[in-house]
């Protein structure tokens, strides 16, 4: 396949105008046909935002065309969040916007295809897909999330759609708001949100208009997008009202914010947002673009910014391969993980408007930090440089000392004083011997300890030799191994004053008698011999391969509680500080809580309440030999990633029963539970799970899972999304991860200690202290 000379773009919207104008412009001779079926200035909607890093790549690539871009844009810098019922209102500055309206940028774009020699044609439905492909070298599918391209041709692309809670309709008003607005109204039929920005600056005969006993307003025009969950909408009547009545009752219900002004629509309909993912983008010569592809939700920007940079990198690579294949390849092999980030993004800021109702009862300073932070593209640190001051008074109201960093406020369970809301996370490192911990675990858990955090935490201690994973497991049901572990607490509380140490005990059930990881994850042991026979709440085997477990009886059950008694027993005399109950990953316990691994037909299997109580009889036994003023947590897994399994509703209910039986905490962890998972990995990504059960019971969390910065930590505390957070690889990579923590951030306050013999590596010489590297400043995407 030689390179594109004829080229046929279905879609006449952004992203299909740009890359006809970039590949015409990179070769004059190349015949462009684009297809529309609107005329040239219909339009679904008012403005579009575009960050300063697509303009650069604009400007690269097109300097007419960025030239006529900068003359039209309104810029500003500030996000303005009021909740109007509770008379809040919080700005944030510095965060660099620019706008113009999609028509004038959509005149922009087809001016400029126009003066480059593209055949536009417009009021014109696309040949069929079939066609286009025999008759162009290149067929480019601009045609939007609904993509007739993408739907004929669904088998190459295999599309994944999903469709969200909210309803939302795109609207504008007559006057341009002075900085990116939230507004949140608490209506008797529930929460509805506005989202507004300017666009549009007046034209020079505008005539400022004044609402009734107020000041002019600002002239212009700014997007408005009035956001509701769907409970909400049609307990509004929106469903039985038409777009007319619907518009009037939006500007009703936020009157304040439009200072009594009316809104407008523009072939405006009330929607519920789509998620757009496909597998693949191109099939033979013919590739998707923008919405067609991907879709990210609105409020973290449009989908304008990813189908122009779509279109960038498009033209980029034609140009530089020799084949129109090798160029589609290329392009996304680069687009893809940009995508998917912004994807990841646009689903946790999507996610949270979802649940802003949750959220509603935080303090108001913590609210909108919490609404800032909600994507994790804004983090504590980069909202630092943008607004100090802001940031400034959120951990001032959280109650941070003057100069403290979040993670380093202390945190209290029951009798336990945690001088820093980081945990060195379980992790089993295999390296027992007949389950004694032996120099390597004080060496591994010491030198943590030492490394600043203020939990350390032992990997799964198994509380029988049948209930290891591996042979290289540690345990907790012989003395020897008692003398062991208490070697080990006594070193940290000895040598690392402050730092407390947490015991994790488990049973590994239907994951039993394995290899070591490093040997062959989850396969059973090579010799036969060296097995020994698993328990579980069902016979199931965990992969195809594994072994089959037997059914626990009810006898076997009472042999096990009695197990991890004993265990606890030891522990507290061991001298731990903090008990964790292992519910999760598929290990025993965990086996009994999910609907895919408990298949029992008598009083521990079957609802949600039945599958909980041999989990809470071993909670019980354990608390009750536990010391009263020690605190207890429970890790569970709040989804098995896996259809049928443990949703995040039945999470919420298993953190609400523990806590009831007595549990301080609950550490929040998602899978593992069955072997054909599809966990959808990404940054800081069973967050939310943690967040959900915090809001939803109150209860304090610990939160995990690819967290791997200290600007995460502050970030995640801060917002109020969790109360701890637990770090597992990061303590692998550096042991005094939470030392070097406080040292990037020029702290040395209370909640961090460096053992007197590092102290002098606390500083650099040439400096006075090691300097902290500053994140890039990150405009929204």
């Amino acid at each position: 396949m030689t390179n594109a000379r004829t080229i046929a773009v279905v879609g006449g919207g952004p992203g299909g105008l740009y890359a006809a104008a970039l590949l015409k412009r990179l070769d004059p001779s190349r015949a462009i046909t684009v297809w529309e079926r609107n005329a040239p200035h219909d339009t679904f909607g008012f403005g579009v935002v575009l960050s300063d890093e697509t303009l650069g790549g604009i400007e690269h690539a097109d300097p007419v065309v960025y030239a006529s871009l900068r003359d039209e844009f309104v810029r500003w810098d500030d996000i303005d969040i009021r909740l109007v019922q509770r008379g809040t209102r919080h700005v944030s500055g510095g965060h660099g916007f620019a706008a113009l309206g999609r028509r004038r940028l959509l005149e922009i774009l087809q001016g400029r295809c126009r003066q480059l020699g593209v055949d536009l044609r417009f009021r014109t439905e696309a040949p069929p897909p079939d066609q286009l492909r025999t008759e162009y070298d290149l067929v480019i599918a601009a045609d939007g999330v609904h993509s007739a391209t993408r739907t004929a041709y669904a088998d190459a692309f295999r599309p994944h759609i999903e469709e969200h809670r909210n309803r939302y309709i795109w609207l504008a008003a007559d006057f341009a708001f002075d900085a990116f607005r939230f507004e949140i109204a608490e209506t008797e039929h529930g929460v509805m949100q506005l989202h507004g920005y300017p666009y549009a600056r007046p034209s020079p005969d505008h005539r400022p208009s004044t609402k009734p006993c107020g000041p002019p307003l600002p002239a212009g025009e700014s997007t408005v997008i009035v956001e509701m969950r769907e409970e909400v909408w049609r307990a509004a009547g929106f469903d039985d009202r038409d777009v007319r009545a619907s518009v009037e009752r939006c500007a009703k219900t936020f009157t304040e914010a439009l200072g009594g002004r009316g809104l407008k629509s523009n072939n405006s309909s009330w929607l519920t947002f789509r998620t757009v993912v496909n597998d693949r983008w191109s099939h033979g010569n013919c590739v998707l673009i923008g919405d067609a592809a991907h879709t990210a939700h609105f409020s973290i920007g449009s989908g304008t910014k990813l189908a122009v940079e779509d279109a960038l990198a498009l033209a980029a690579c034609l140009h530089e391969h020799p084949t129109t294949g090798a160029a589609l390849k290329a392009y996304e092999a680069e687009r893809r993980p940009v995508v998917e980030s912004t994807q990841r993004a646009a689903r946790a800021s999507l996610e949270w408007f979802e649940d802003l109702p949750r959220y509603l009862d935080q303090p108001p300073r913590q609210f909108a930090f919490n609404l800032l932070t909600r994507s994790r593209r804004v983090t504590h640190d980069n909202l630092r440089l943008r607004d100090a001051r802001f940031t400034g008074s959120v951990e001032r109201e959280f109650g941070c000392p003057d100069g403290t960093p979040p993670m380093f406020t202390p945190f209290e369970l029951r009798g336990l004083r945690l001088r820093n809301r980081v945990v060195v996370s379980p992790m089993d490192m295999y390296a027992a011997v007949d389950g004694v911990p032996g120099d390597f675990h004080l060496v591994h858990l010491g030198a943590r300890a030492l490394g600043g955090a203020g939990l350390i935490m032992t990997e799964m201690v198994c509380v029988s030799p049948t209930g290891r994973i591996t042979p290289g497991c540690a345990g907790l049901y012989t003395p020897e191994q008692a003398a062991a572990w208490r070697r080990i607490t006594e070193f940290v509380h000895t040598r690392a004053p402050g730092a407390a140490i947490g015991i994790q005990l488990g049973h590994s059930g239907r994951k039993g008698s394995t290899r070591l990881m490093w040997e062959g994850i989850d396969e059973p042991l090579p010799d036969p011999a060296d097995n020994w026979p698993l328990v579980a709440a069902s016979p199931i085997p965990y992969k195809p391969g594994s072994q089959t477990p037997a059914e626990l009886t009810v006898g076997q059950l009472a042999e096990i509680r009695e197990e991890f008694t004993s265990a606890a027993w030891r522990a507290a005399r061991s001298g731990f500080d903090l008990l964790e109950l292992h519910c999760a990953h598929g290990y025993l316990l965990s086996g009994f809580l999910s609907p895919l691994t408990n298949r029992r037909t008598d009083a521990y299997g079957g609802s949600l309440e039945a599958r909980l109580r041999f989990p809470l009889e071993i909670f019980d036994a354990v608390r009750g030999v536990w010391p009263d003023d020690r605190p207890m947590t429970v890790r569970i897994s709040a989804t098995d990633w896996a259809d049928g399994g443990t949703t995040p509703e039945d999470a919420v209910a298993v953190a609400r029963a523990f806590a009831a039986h007595g549990a301080d905490a609950i550490d929040v962890s998602t899978g593992q539970v069955v072997a054909d998972e599809k966990p959808a990995y990404g940054r800081s990504y069973q967050v939310p799970y943690a967040d959900l059960i915090r809001h939803e019971t109150g209860i304090p969390v610990i939160s995990v899972g690819a967290i791997s910065s200290w600007d995460d930590v502050n970030s995640l505390v801060l917002a109020g999304r969790t109360d701890l957070c637990a770090l597992a690889r990061p303590h692998l990579y550096d042991p005094h991860w939470t030392l070097h923590a406080a040292a990037e951030q020029g702290y040395s306050g209370p909640g961090v200690v460096w053992p007197e013999p590092y102290r002098a590596g606390s500083r650099r010489p040439q400096t006075g202290r090691l300097d902290a590297p500053k994140p890039r400043l990150v405009l929204p995407s």
